[in-house]
């Protein structure tokens, strides 16, 4: 047996279909086990508000054991988490290969699949991540009065969503329009630049939720860098890619939604046209949770081959072919905050790579949580906690003065932003919510 493991981290799959897997005392055992391994390690203690929960219920035992806590306790450690991963890929010398096969994550996933099983997760929690219905609905008939209704400048209606919803008062919650992003981009169809070196490439462009419903101007950037690039872009939605549901362990949905969603991607992925994201959390999914939640069918493996993220792609786009020319030097820092989904994929730091092909960048990586965790953040018990985690994110910010702040994460944008107002910084940001894609089209002088 060795000490640790200088093996690269290896997923093994989710084996959600076992009944065993919400067996209730086989998920206690399996929990105290990892849980000792992680109560001798320690190296996760700053991480996430998961570890401190779990060392300070073991420390404040008179023996200063595991076997002393109640295991009714361990939901506090289970609802801490964001399943962000990067106690997996970043800290544990246990991880598989190892033979102790450290998970905490996917333990963490087990254990509200279990919930799931016993109907213990709250109305409104499970309607918070109905992210398609909700798009649906909002953006077609009452988007103005959603907008309204959840503005934080709305005191009564913000106490309201608290005290019935728990969503806290005073997060920042994402707008919608009067229109999908998915269907205004077959309304305006790009011109493609037959000159580009690119020329000919072709992709299809995976809306993701959050751009077809909330952020719709990224998904514009997006296209018009991948159009003036020669490429051609086939702009697709048919679902949510089921992160929302991942993590309330509604796994059944999510295995739904892929077996779908390849489905309907088959002919592309039979001419093997990549797929792009431009929200890490989601790149993610196709890339690597939904291999490991469908190991067996062959058209997730292929499709979270072709799958990347946009500035993985335009990174890799540069070394092929290379990009048009005509990048325009950016006036001032910019300030690159790594997602925690964006490292967990294991790429590197493409958006910097991205953003060094402006003429000039000054690019400063910020490679630490935001704290947001998606619907983990939003929550009234939640959302103290997540800022305090993205006080230091934002400390390391303004460290480096930029004159953009940008993250490839639009959620950790928003909340990152949010952070920074209420710290009343004086750094210059030119807009609060940039993705890196929106400021290589800038350069381009593609944004209107």
């Amino acid at each position: 047996m060795r000490e640790g493991s200088l093996d690269a981290p290896t997923r093994l799959p989710i084996d959600w279909t076992n009944p065993d897997f919400v067996d209730e005392n086989k998920l206690d055992s399996e929990m105290r086990r990892q849980f000792e391994v992680c109560h001798g390690c320690r190296r996760c203690f700053n991480l996430c508000d998961s570890f401190p929960r779990l060392f300070d219920l073991i420390d404040d035992k008179e023996d200063e054991e595991l076997s002393g806590v109640a295991s009714a306790d361990f939901k506090g450690v289970v609802d801490s988490c964001t399943l962000c991963d990067m106690c997996y890929l970043t800290k544990c010398p246990y991880v598989p290969p190892h033979e102790f096969n450290i998970d905490f994550p996917h333990l963490m996933l087990r254990y509200r699949v279990f919930e799931r099983s016993r109907n213990k997760i709250k109305f409104f929690d499970k309607q918070i991540i109905q992210t398609d219905r909700n798009g649906r609905i909002i953006s077609k008939f009452m988007s103005s009065i959603s907008n309204w209704v959840t503005s934080r400048t709305n005191i009564i209606t913000r106490r309201l969503m608290q005290l019935i919803m728990g969503i806290h008062k005073n997060v920042e919650l994402p707008k919608f329009f009067s229109y999908t992003f998915d269907s205004r981009s077959k309304q305006i169809p790009t011109l493609i630049n037959i000159n580009a070196p690119a020329y000919g490439k072709e992709v299809v462009f995976f809306t993701t939720c959050f751009i077809n419903y909330n952020e719709p101007s990224i998904g514009d950037s997006a296209l018009k860098v991948l159009a003036h690039n020669g490429i051609k872009s086939n702009v697709v939605y048919p679902r949510c890619c089921g992160m929302p549901q991942l993590e309330q362990g509604d796994i059944k949905r999510v295995a739904e939604r892929a077996y779908k969603t390849v489905r309907d991607l088959k002919p592309f992925l039979d001419k093997n046209i990549p797929i792009i994201s431009s929200v890490p959390s989601c790149t993610l999914m196709m890339k690597s949770e939904w291999p490991l939640i469908l190991p067996e069918n062959k058209e997730v493996k292929k499709l979270s081959k072709l799958t990347y993220d946009i500035s993985e792609f335009l990174v890799l786009v540069n070394k092929d072919v290379g990009l048009v020319s005509g990048i325009n030097p950016i006036e001032g820092p910019i300030s690159l905050h790594l997602s925690c989904h964006g490292r967990a994929q294991n790429i590197g730091a493409k958006g910097a790579e991205m953003l060094r092909l402006i003429p000039n960048s000054d690019v400063k990586v910020i490679e630490r949580c935001s704290g947001h965790g998606g619907s983990w953040g939003v929550k009234k018990e939640n959302f103290e906690k997540a800022m305090k985690f993205a006080k230091g994110t934002i400390r390391k910010i303004n460290t480096t003065n930029p004159k953009y702040t940008c993250s490839e994460c639009p959620l950790a944008a928003k909340h990152l932003s949010q952070g920074i107002e209420n710290m009343n910084t004086k750094s210059a940001i030119e807009n609060k919510t940039l993705h890196p894609i929106q400021l290589l089209s800038k350069a381009y002088g593609l944004e209107n």
